[in-house]
Protein backbone atom coordinates (compact mmCIF):
# COMPACT_ATOMS: atom_id res chain seq x y z
CA UNK A 1 0.00 0.00 0.00
CA UNK A 2 1.69 3.16 -0.86
CA UNK A 3 2.44 5.83 1.84
CA UNK A 4 -0.35 8.87 2.82
CA UNK A 5 1.10 12.18 1.32
CA UNK A 6 0.47 15.59 2.71
CA UNK A 7 -1.13 17.96 0.77
CA UNK A 8 1.00 20.73 2.33
CA UNK A 9 3.50 18.79 0.50
CA UNK A 10 1.87 17.97 -2.91
CA UNK A 11 1.26 22.27 -2.90
CA UNK A 12 4.75 22.63 -2.00
CA UNK A 13 6.27 20.17 -4.87
CA UNK A 14 4.12 21.55 -7.29
CA UNK A 15 5.15 24.94 -6.73
CA UNK A 16 8.46 24.02 -6.96
CA UNK A 17 7.39 22.11 -10.22
CA UNK A 18 6.08 25.50 -11.74
CA UNK A 19 2.90 25.66 -10.61
CA UNK A 20 1.00 28.79 -9.12
CA UNK A 21 -2.10 29.37 -6.93
CA UNK A 22 -4.92 30.95 -8.88
CA UNK A 23 -8.20 30.32 -6.46
CA UNK A 24 -9.72 28.00 -3.82
CA UNK A 25 -13.31 27.54 -4.02
CA UNK A 26 -14.25 25.83 -0.32
CA UNK A 27 -11.74 23.52 0.59
CA UNK A 28 -10.26 22.86 -3.15
CA UNK A 29 -7.50 25.08 -3.94
CA UNK A 30 -6.50 26.00 -7.98
CA UNK A 31 -3.09 25.90 -8.96
CA UNK A 32 -2.02 26.78 -12.30
CA UNK A 33 1.37 25.75 -14.58
CA UNK A 34 3.54 28.84 -15.15
CA UNK A 35 3.50 29.14 -19.11
CA UNK A 36 0.99 26.98 -19.87
CA UNK A 37 -2.58 28.81 -19.31
CA UNK A 38 -4.55 25.00 -19.92
CA UNK A 39 -2.87 23.03 -17.23
CA UNK A 40 -4.37 23.36 -13.91
CA UNK A 41 -4.66 21.83 -10.78
CA UNK A 42 -6.86 21.20 -8.50
CA UNK A 43 -5.57 20.36 -4.89
CA UNK A 44 -7.85 19.08 -1.47
CA UNK A 45 -6.86 21.55 1.17
CA UNK A 46 -7.33 18.92 4.71
CA UNK A 47 -5.62 18.31 7.43
CA UNK A 48 -5.38 14.77 6.47
CA UNK A 49 -3.15 12.71 4.29
CA UNK A 50 -4.35 12.57 0.15
CA UNK A 51 -5.95 9.30 -0.33
CA UNK A 52 -3.96 7.19 -3.27
CA UNK A 53 -6.97 7.89 -6.29
CA UNK A 54 -6.53 11.33 -5.15
CA UNK A 55 -3.08 11.83 -5.34
CA UNK A 56 -2.82 9.77 -8.58
CA UNK A 57 -5.64 12.07 -9.96
CA UNK A 58 -3.52 15.46 -8.90
CA UNK A 59 -0.37 13.49 -10.94
CA UNK A 60 -2.60 13.25 -13.93
CA UNK A 61 -3.71 16.55 -13.94
CA UNK A 62 -0.18 18.47 -13.53
CA UNK A 63 1.21 15.97 -16.08
CA UNK A 64 4.04 15.22 -13.10
CA UNK A 65 5.14 11.56 -12.37
CA UNK A 66 5.41 9.69 -9.19
CA UNK A 67 9.15 10.02 -8.82
CA UNK A 68 9.09 13.85 -8.96
CA UNK A 69 7.30 13.37 -5.46
CA UNK A 70 9.11 11.12 -4.19
CA UNK A 71 12.72 12.31 -4.83
CA UNK A 72 11.50 15.31 -2.60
Amino acid sequence: MPRPIKFKLVIKILENQGFFFISQTGSHAKFRKLGDPTLNVLVPIHEKEIRHGTFKSILRQSQLKENDFIKK
